[in-house]
This record gives C-alpha cells, structure tokens and sequence, in this order.
C-alpha cells in the first residue's frame, strides 16, 4: 500500500530511540498517522513542528497498517506560531481540536483547504479570532452539526436572532424564546458575520460552537472530552476583551 499527498502536522511524539510517530490531516486521505524513521534526528526532527506544511509519502504493507512516512518539507509555520500567545494558542487549539474531532482516514478536502488558509493567517492578531470562529463553524458543518442561524426556528422571522437552540443548532429570536430563554445558547452578532467581533464577543460565540462540538463531535467519538488547548485560546481571548 502506497500513496502521496500533502498535509498538515498536528503532532509528533517519539517512538523507540530514534523513530517518531507522527499525525497528519492531508487533502486527500484525512487524519492519519504513521512512523517517521530517524524522526528524532537533528536533520528530521526540527521539521516535525505542530502546524507544518509536508509533503508525505506513506507506505504499509496492509492498509490497516500503521504503516511509515517519508516526509519533506514544504512550510513551517513555527515562526508565526511564536509571534505571540495567541498565534501559539491557536495553533496549538487548531491542531489538537482537528486530533479529536475528525474519524481516522476519512477525507475532508474542504475542510483541509480552510484549516490550512486559518493556519496562514497565524499571527495576524487583528483578524485572526473571527478567522477561527468561522473555522470553527466549517468543521461543525463538515461533520455533519453546521448551524442554521439563518431565521428563528419559531416564528421564522429573520430579524432579533439572540438565542441557538442546543437541540437544534437553529437560531431563535426573542419573541419566539419566550420562557425557554434561559435554556438557550447566546447567539452574538459575530456567530452570523455581523458587526466588528471583538475578542470578548468571539469568545463568547466560541462557547455556543463549543457547546455542539462537546456534545455532538466529541462525544460521538467516543466521548472524548475537547482538548484543553482549545479552552486555554478561549480564555485568552477573553481577556483580551
């Protein structure tokens, strides 16, 4: 077994006295993982940064193999990263929140394209939360929990939308809250690409996104709890404000 593609390094740990285990999100053969000989390397290991850009040769002898990774570089991204503490929160959330919320070897090439247009934008502080928060958004919508924000589920009206329903992912205004408002998600302006979206805002539409990727991603995967790289970015922002 046998193919190429590119993709992005989400982690890399070692294995044995000089080998790595490494995993990927590619384009065209989703999160996969592999062996990396010589990862540990001086030459190899300094390329095995969490958020690189490689181009990736795998091979196994049966496919349900672990199978080995040869690996080239085509981007590192480490400088960005270490820009300051947000780039490195949301690298570091980027990485770990796409490790537990995606099915080994399943390809989501759209996804792949927005998470690695995201991971561009590192260090780019001024835009770089709302960028996540829409990322954010995608990945729900690519496994199968995408919110409908665009009229109340009630009324139907598309004016007033302040509230998610948890059950539904559906928008709801206040009329048609009515006394089911305190068992409602908040629904900022930002979450429907509307207004400046600061960062306390951002962080407060991250706790409605976070809300459905705990309870419908992660738990359906086994009832993996979200990685705390992901909380760690929301409290950040939070106190940027």
């Amino acid at each position: 077994m046998k193919w190429r593609d590119h993709g992005i390094l989400l982690s890399a740990r070692q294995h044995g006295e000089t080998s790595a285990i490494i995993e990927v999100f590619t384009e065209s053969h989703g999160r996969h993982a592999g062996i990396v000989r010589g990862g540990v390397s001086r030459r190899i290991a300094p390329i095995l940064q969490p958020g690189a850009q490689l181009d990736l040769e795998w091979r196994a002898r049966l496919e349900d193999h672990l199978g080995t990774f040869q690996v080239e570089p085509m981007r590192s991204r480490a400088a960005a990263a270490m820009s300051g503490r947000l780039a490195l929160a949301g690298l570091n959330a980027v990485c770990a929140l796409l490790s537990v919320s995606l099915p080994e070897r399943e390809a989501h090439p759209r996804l792949y394209g927005h998470s690695e247009r995201l991971l561009d934008l590192l260090g780019q502080d001024e835009i770089w939360p709302l960028a996540y928060l829409n990322w954010e958004k995608a990945l729900l919508e690519e496994v199968g929990f995408g919110l409908d924000l665009t009229a109340c589920a009630v009324t139907g009206a598309t004016e007033g939308l302040i509230y998610v329903s948890p059950r539904t992912g559906r928008a709801v205004s206040a009329e048609g809250a009515g006394d089911w408002a305190a068992r409602l998600l908040p629904l900022p302006p930002c979450l429907r690409g509307e207004g400046e979206a600061p960062d306390a805002e951002v962080a407060l539409a991250l706790g409605t996104t976070g809300y459905f990727l705990d309870h419908h991603v992660a738990a359906g995967l086994g009832d993996r709890a979200l990685p705390a790289a992901r909380a760690r970015l929301v409290e950040l922002l939070a106190r940027r404000g």
